[in-house]
Formats: C-alpha cells, structure tokens, sequence
C-alpha cells in the first residue's frame, strides 16, 4: 500500500469517527474509524521510513570524482618547415 491509500485510510477513519452518527447492533462505527486511522498512521510512518531509507547514500558507496590531467601533446604544434 502506498502513501495515497495509507492517506485515504485516515481520511475514511476521520470521518467513521468524528462525522457520523450511525449506530449498528454490534457494530461500533466509531471504533473502525479509530483503528482505521491508526493503521493510517503506522502505514504512513512505515512508508515515510523505507523512503528515506532507500534515498540514502552511503559515503563508500559514492564514486570518486574524475580528474582529468592536463594533455601537453595536444596543444603543442610542431611545424618543421
């Protein structure tokens, strides 16, 4: 599940919780709209941790910079007239 769906699970949680008043015979409403949100949360987090974890860059890992030396044959001319 990616970070849409974890987002939309809050969303869908906040409104079960706080937004409606519907009541089912053993069926708490408001209690699937709590445990959606903090499975929300914890997917969120959980994501958010992967992501970065996947964006570091580890310093051995980094190639060395390219240095070029300098070419003296290329800018000498020789003329033999």
């Amino acid at each position: 599940m990616g970070l849409g769906g974890c987002i939309l699970m809050i969303a869908v949680g906040g409104i079960l919780t706080f937004a409606t008043d519907w009541n089912a015979n053993g069926f708490n409403v408001h209690l699937v709209g709590l445990i959606l949100m903090a499975v929300g949360v914890i997917g969120t987090c959980a994501y958010v941790s992967v992501y970065k974890r996947r964006r570091v860059v580890e310093p051995g890992a980094v190639a060395p910079p390219v240095v070029e030396e300098p070419d003296h044959h290329r800018h000498h001319h020789h003329y033999d007239y």
